[in-house]
């Protein structure tokens, strides 16, 4: 018997509690939550990459030293917690995870399978003709490598990060504003009957291609450019395959209560799942307002509708200042919108529309500049406006804010990574402790100073908001993060720790879990996190990836059965 690891940096003495024999693991001893939010329970665990192979339960306080095996065994240290391992369902990876292979931000955080596809905008299905169109439009989430990346189908995607070697498990959704991209192109006008049944057929396509739902971005074109009708024959299709709907609502500011109202009344004309992403109340008028969205959310799941939701723990958002653009100025292609930002004309509609009015890329309010911090630029020139806002960069040259603005979408062509500080914390507290949440990092991973919620997430809700606040019990928590989340997706082995259950699982400290990355450096380990398995191998132990590459893609069945995982 080999002892499989030590000491981690003087943080967690685990010697003689975890041994490798061959390709199985045992991890004695251990407190275990199962992700059912249910009472804990000590154990010792074995498992491989063929799954969990048996549980042994021991009796409350018994820790082995009355004879047997373990007779005189005495545990290292305060006893450990493992976990199945959690599940991201907003994850924004679809790049990351091949060109950053050993993907520590995701796996420092425990996170052991995550939903790529999101926000309406991703690489499949794609076609020459939308490659670069779509490529530049997310160049702020996922960088913009040349020639532009794309999958003809959501098949050959999948493939790809099979051949390739993931560390993580990885499912997709259909994004809504490719289909659009691909079918209308990027008009901003309503689709005819024939367009919405080619993209129909295209969505069908792609969920028995293995995706397992639609996801979309009603505040990012062209997906905001869809009618009621497009929405809504796109989630029966959804409905009959069974899968799920994961929109981006058309607002999380002024009229963020009535766009979730929307999502809500589409799920239930047409029968189709609802997952609400990234469902926060952001934004000057909806402080304190939690109380109604979950009045919302309540009403529809007391009537049956299957809706679950997903949160970032954390006040900032994130996103791309090309997002902040209202919808007529971020139409077409990237010429074609810098184009309009060189125009006196619609220079002076602009200023009129951020500044007076209020536009749909500012969520119906009005610009503040000084929340809105850019966290990457594609451009060197511009790497001294990371970590400052416009209204300070604006203040430092004696210019107007707006003109800032501008300049900086010209300069890095539409490529700039922002934080957006809109958030409110009374509303996180109350909508993460709700029957129907789950979590998702949301996190963009390019950029000087991205978003720590792209590393961090997870350990942030066990330490901060489940230990040091108490907003939920632990077992709870590490459930809203496991197994909710698992059956959100349909899989039917993975989110519990049960035997024959594949053994993506998570050996943390409870004490001692918790985040280190801040806004000033984002890209920081988890504290209090041992190890943890992808498929039964170990990916990741004390500060660092083991460069093992044992995730998969989860591909759905179509036809109304659940994924294969």
């Amino acid at each position: 018997m080999a002892v499989a690891n030590g000491p981690v940096r003087g943080e967690i003495d685990v010697r003689g509690e975890i041994e490798v024999r061959g390709d199985e693991t045992e991890v004695r001893h251990v407190t275990v939550l199962d992700g059912t939010g249910g009472e804990p329970y000590t154990a010792t665990l074995r498992f491989g990459p063929g799954g969990i192979t048996s549980i042994e339960r021991r009796p409350d306080g018994d820790d082995g030293r009355d004879g047997g095996e373990d007779a005189g065994y005495a545990p290292a240290a305060p006893r450990l917690a493992i976990c199945p391992g959690f599940i991201d369902l907003h994850a924004h990876s679809d790049l990351q995870i091949l060109l950053t292979p050993e993907h520590p931000s995701r796996l420092n955080q425990g996170i052991t399978t995550e939903v790529l596809g999101q926000d309406g905008l991703s690489y499949a299905p794609s076609h020459p003709s939308i490659r670069d169109a779509i490529a530049d439009k997310i160049a702020g989430w996922n960088t913009r490598p040349h020639p532009a990346p794309g999958w003809a189908t959501v098949r050959d995607y999948l493939d790809h990060l099979d051949a390739a070697g993931i560390a993580t498990n990885a499912a997709y959704l259909v994004p809504q504003g490719v289909l659009r991209a691909l079918v209308v192109g990027l008009d901003p006008r309503p689709a005819t009957p024939g367009e919405i049944d080619a993209m129909c057929d295209l969505l069908a396509e792609g969920l028995d291609d293995g995706a397992v739902g639609l996801s979309a971005g009603l505040t990012y074109t062209p997906g905001m450019y869809a009618s009621d009708a497009e929405l809504a024959a796109l989630c029966r299709v959804v409905a009959e395959r069974g899968g799920y709907f994961a929109p981006h609502h058309r607002s999380y500011g002024l009229g963020a209560l009535e766009a979730y109202a929307e999502m809500i009344d589409l799920a239930r004309r047409t029968g189709c799942p609802l997952h609400l992403t990234h469902a926060t109340l952001n934004f000057r008028p909806n402080a304190g307002r939690a109380g109604e969205l979950l009045a919302l959310i309540d009403a529809a799941l007391d009537d049956g509708l299957d809706l679950t939701l997903d949160t970032y723990p954390y006040l900032p958002g994130s996103t791309t200042l090309a997002a902040v653009l209202p919808s007529w100025a971020g139409a077409g292609t990237t010429d074609e919108i810098l184009a309009r930002l060189t125009s006196p004309a619609d220079l002076a509609r602009l200023r009129h529309d951020l500044e007076v009015a209020g536009s749909d890329g500012c969520h119906g309010v009005t610009a503040e500049w000084e929340t809105i911090e850019i966290s990457g630029v594609a451009t060197a020139s511009l790497a001294p406006y990371v970590g400052r806002t416009l209204a300070d960069l604006a203040a430092e040259r004696g210019a107007d804010p707006f003109d800032v603005f501008v300049e900086t979408l010209l300069a890095d062509r539409l490529a700039t990574g922002i934080l957006q500080h809109v958030g409110h914390e009374d509303n996180v507290r109350a909508i993460l402790q709700h029957r129907a949440h789950t979590g998702g990092t949301d996190g963009i991973l390019i950029g000087a100073k991205p978003h720590p919620r792209g590393w961090a997430t997870f350990p942030r809700y066990l330490g901060h908001y489940s230990r040091d606040l108490g907003l939920l019990p632990l077992p709870e928590m590490v459930a809203h993060l496991t197994g909710r989340p698992a059956a959100r997706l349909g899989l039917a082995s993975r989110g519990l720790v049960r035997e024959g259950y594949a053994a993506d699982l998570v050996l943390f400290d409870p004490a001692r879990i918790a985040d280190t990355a801040t806004f000033a450096d984002p890209r920081q380990p988890s504290a209090g996190m041992h190890s943890v398995w992808v498929n039964g191998r170990l990916a990741w132990s004390g500060h660092g990836a083991r460069g093992v590459r044992a995730g998969r893609a989860l591909r759905a069945s179509g036809s109304g059965t659940r994924p294969r995982d």
